[in-house]
């Protein structure tokens, strides 16, 4: 434990000498260097609030402690470079399109090496790799015709050949405040208030701008020609889905989220073998993002309920225990399409007229929308799929239920 200990401790609460004069950040700057680094690290080069690696950096510091983890080591970045280049695309140098994240977050050890070898603590919050995925819904697609094995993106196993890209949470204060309507002040004073006053430097340090808040990332899965998206050379087959651990992992069928999943990416998957792209952006915002503790009491409030589980309470059950129906807010959502450089979506897979709404008033146009085939609606879902509907979820056969059956406010929002 002595031998982890650092000589003093550094307080960052306060503006000091260095990281805002040494490495400005300049976002919406045309080039990586232009626009400078992102530095999360407690260092004289610091120029961001929070720690790199969300929700990771806590289970870091655990690590410290234990002594398990040398604080002063840094990341050998030899032969980490994404494996496919991704952009840069103009949305890159529009300060108001990316607010969520860095969009030169994968190519800091290549942007930044004269830095990183002068010994600058630079760390990528992006990193882009290839994998297969091996699910039984995909297997059960190839054996029953609908998928087929042609040897590049399905194989004989059952493997299907995806582009996997992770990305970590990078705030632009000003821009984040900007897309909900706020002012900055009332922002940065929200996060510290709601946090317990876990970062100061949000009401201490103005001229800091960037933020990592400690909060879970996304992860993309591209099929087909990752390099093709953001071109509209090839038509482009997206879902964008919420993480829901217990279905998505675990199958529970008290939700529509797995078969909804893996629905989006078969239908991916024959995007690519016909030529075009498919792509999966899974978003870790558990429970609508008001986390898997809160969902579970919901569901026993759901199911205790005089009459039992039923669309008519749906949202109101979950506001009696949230205090909100849904916290996800899509307003974000958007910035890693426009990191791929995407300005129109050819098949949509999603039902959530919270999604389509974002992205269309980001400015990216959607073609066909694509609903869950009624066939994979588990019985024990079918209470929240038609309470979605009546809120407004898209449904071909049918227009939207009256919203007056439906109790809860605004649910046209949700």
């Amino acid at each position: 434990m002595s031998e982890n200990r650092i000589g003093h401790i550094r307080l960052t609460s306060h503006p000091g000498t260095g990281a805002q004069t040494r490495f400005p950040i300049r976002w919406g700057a045309p080039t990586a260097r232009e626009r400078g680094p992102v530095i999360g690290t407690v260092s004289a080069d610091r120029n961001a609030i929070g720690a790199h690696g969300g929700a990771y950096s806590v289970y870091r510091a655990l690590a410290v402690s234990a002594g398990a983890l040398n604080p002063s080591v840094r990341p050998d970045l030899k032969d980490t470079s994404p494996v496919v280049s991704l952009g840069p695309h103009a949305q890159w140098g529009d300060p108001a399109k990316i607010v969520s994240l860095d969009p030169w977050g994968a190519v800091v050890a290549e942007a930044f090496k004269p830095e990183i070898d002068a010994g600058v603590d630079i760390r990528p919050t992006i990193a882009v790799t290839k994998a297969r995925l091996s699910l039984p819904e995909l297997r059960e697609a190839i054996d029953k015709g609908r998928l087929s094995v042609d040897g590049e993106i399905v194989h004989a196993s059952g493997d299907i050949a995806v582009t996997k890209a992770a990305l970590d949470p990078v705030w632009y204060l000003p821009g984040v405040a900007a897309r909900f309507g706020v002012s900055e002040e009332k922002l940065r004073h929200t996060l510290f208030e709601q946090t317990g006053g876990m970062y100061p430097e949000l009401v201490t340090r103005p001229d800091i701008s960037v933020f990592l808040p400690p909060i879970g990332g996304q992860t993309l899965y591209i099929f087909g020609d990752a390099s093709a998206l953001g071109t509209r050379a090839k038509r482009l087959t997206c879902r964008v889905h919420d993480e829901c651990n217990g279905s998505d992992v675990f199958g529970s069928d008290i939700c529509t989220c797995r078969p909804y999943l893996t629905h989006g990416i078969e239908e991916c998957v024959r995007e690519a073998q016909a030529g075009g792209v498919g792509l999966i952006v899974y978003n870790r915002k558990e429970g609508r993002a008001l986390g898997e503790v809160t969902k579970f009491l919901v569901y026993n409030a759901r199911k205790r309920q005089p009459g039992g589980d039923q669309a008519a309470t749906y949202f109101e059950r979950t506001e009696c225990v949230a205090g909100v129906q849904d916290a996800r807010f899509q307003q974000l959502m958007p910035d890693v399409l426009h990191w791929l450089g995407i300005t129109h979506i050819d098949r949509f897979v999603s039902m959530s007229n919270m999604k389509h709404d974002a992205i269309t008033g980001a400015g990216i146009s959607i073609g066909e929308r694509v609903p869950i085939p009624a066939e994979l609606v588990p019985p024990d879902a079918s209470v929240e799929l038609e309470a979605k509907k009546a809120a407004g979820y898209y449904t071909p056969d049918a227009p939207a239920g009256d919203l007056s059956q439906v109790v809860g406010r605004d649910l046209k929002d949700f």
